[in-house]
């Protein structure tokens, strides 16, 4: 299928006769036809500094995620310090996916300009972003807008760090432990997201309503200095990781660590149409954008949705972090798995979407005791939403790779640019929905089981290849 859209150079064999069919012959497709240098490199060399770039992308995605989550824990408080509405609250939050609608435009820079120009510009939107939140200011109304300001450019970094991470494990790593710093650097992003939950609420004191009205004054005065001070602490960490990424980030290594990373790519536009028309990864990124954007969606009001069974939103919270957490350990352990036993990426999918319909089912039956008298308890919820979290959560750096293999030679910023996209469409759409809609919310449990099984479902008939993987085990030999 794929060769009516290639050119005829693109498709010529990337071996050379003498080197035989060996592995290359059950896992090449006709789609991976990206052409070598004249003189094929041999085996890659990687350099110790990888982890130190590793740990400086890691870092810039786990603070863009936690400055994106800084408010949702701690609304309340926010609301009587800078008198948000309900709008203002879930406008915060929605600036994340709205960040995304320029997805594209970071997708070309980082084709185009590489790493360190791509990580700079974004490290630099954070420092304004964080900036503009600790003008101090009098006004309260210019002072919500220069907050939402912040947020808004806080959310234009979402697409580099969440899309570039494949494009920095390739740049920089070999083919055995690329799966591994593909799940490192795009697992700290929702790490962060985490985190807030407990920043804030450790840092910001509750709002206490029974308060006379001179201690309410006192205490909404108290609450804005311990925001404030929150807000502080995160532009200072921010300016810290620009000035780290400023003095050292080099675009990319003086030796290529594989084959595939020394190999020709596609150009942008040509790249762009290879997605649009590619069917097997359109099939896989549906399986990638409807679940875990309606998951993304059920997060946000998962405190509502528990408020029935009589589940504080204290322990929401704490389900959402451990969910979060839980995912992450097991992302990155799936990953280096991964990188040791090759070509199980379709095989890893099914059991994690398997585990997450499992879940998923649980937990909505578990809700409906009244019909299916199973145990409505703490532990039960606890156990299935983290398990929902923790299947799901983790399937990320998995399906990046995958998408990665399916396409090579598009760049790794270019596809993993499309899928994010859609993914944060679907977040947006369901979070907006649900912010006029949510009086009531048990339907909305009944997508998640459904949005997996469909998942599962596209998985299970979803071709595999590894073509990546391909040049740097068979040509690199």
């Amino acid at each position: 299928m794929g060769s009516r859209w290639s050119s005829e150079e693109e498709r010529q064999p990337l071996l050379g006769p003498g080197l035989g069919p060996g592995l290359g012959a059950s896992w090449r497709s006709r789609e991976a036809a990206a052409a070598l240098p004249a003189a094929v490199p041999g085996p890659g060399r990687v350099y110790g500094r990888r982890w130190l770039v590793l740990l400086l992308f890691s870092l810039l995605a786990f603070v863009q995620g936690l400055v994106w989550n800084t408010w949702g824990p701690i609304q309340n408080s926010a609301r009587q310090a800078y008198g948000f509405s309900s709008w203002d609250i879930a406008l915060l939050v929605l600036w994340g996916p709205i960040g995304f609608l320029p997805c594209f435009a970071f997708m070309w820079l980082l084709d185009k300009r590489g790493l360190r120009i791509t990580v700079l510009l974004t490290s630099f939107l954070m420092v304004l972003g964080t900036g503009l939140r600790c003008i101090p200011i009098s006004d309260l109304m210019l002072k919500r807008r220069l907050i939402h300001g912040g947020q808004m450019l806080n959310g234009l970094a979402g697409p580099t760090v969440m899309n570039a991470a494949p494009f920095l494990s390739t740049t920089w790593f070999s083919a055995d432990e690329r799966a591994t710093a593909t799940a490192i650097a795009s697992m700290l992003s929702y790490l962060g997201g985490a985190c807030a939950f407990l920043v804030g609420p450790l840092v910001v004191p509750a709002p206490n309503g029974t308060s006379p009205l001179l201690a309410a004054e006192s205490s909404r005065v108290h609450i804005k200095d311990r925001i404030e001070a929150v807000l502080y602490a995160e532009f200072g960490v921010v300016c810290l990781i620009f000035s780290a990424t400023l003095a050292y980030f080099p675009p990319r290594p003086p030796l290529p660590p594989s084959v595939a990373a020394a190999s020709q790519r596609l150009s942008y536009r040509r790249s762009v149409c290879r997605l649009l028309s590619n069917f097997r990864f359109l099939m896989i990124a549906l399986a990638y954008a409807i679940p875990l954007g309606v998951f993304a969606g059920w997060s946000g009001v998962l405190d509502l949705i528990l408020t029935p069974a009589h589940v504080s939103q204290v322990d929401a919270g704490w389900i959402g972090f451990w969910s979060i957490v839980g995912g992450c350990v097991v992302g990155i352990a799936m990953a280096r798995f991964a990188d040791f036993i090759r070509g199980m990426l379709k095989l890893i999918l099914l059991l994690l979407f398997s585990g997450a319909t499992l879940s998923s089912t649980w937990f909505t039956l578990t809700c409906l005791n009244s019909i299916t008298h199973l145990p409505l308890t703490t532990v039960t919820l606890y156990a299935s939403c983290i398990l929902l979290g923790v299947f799901l959560n983790s399937s990320v750096p998995i399906f990046f790779e995958l998408f990665v293999e399916t396409v090579y030679p598009v760049p790794e910023g270019i596809t993993c640019g499309v899928v994010t996209f859609l993914s944060n469409i679907f977040m947006g759409v369901l979070l907006f929905f649900l912010t006029f809609y949510h009086t009531e919310l048990s339907w909305f449990n009944w997508c998640l089981p459904g949005s997996c099984l469909l998942s599962l479902l596209l998985i299970l008939c979803f071709r595999e290849s590894y073509d990546r993987l391909y040049l740097d085990v068979v040509v690199s030999v």
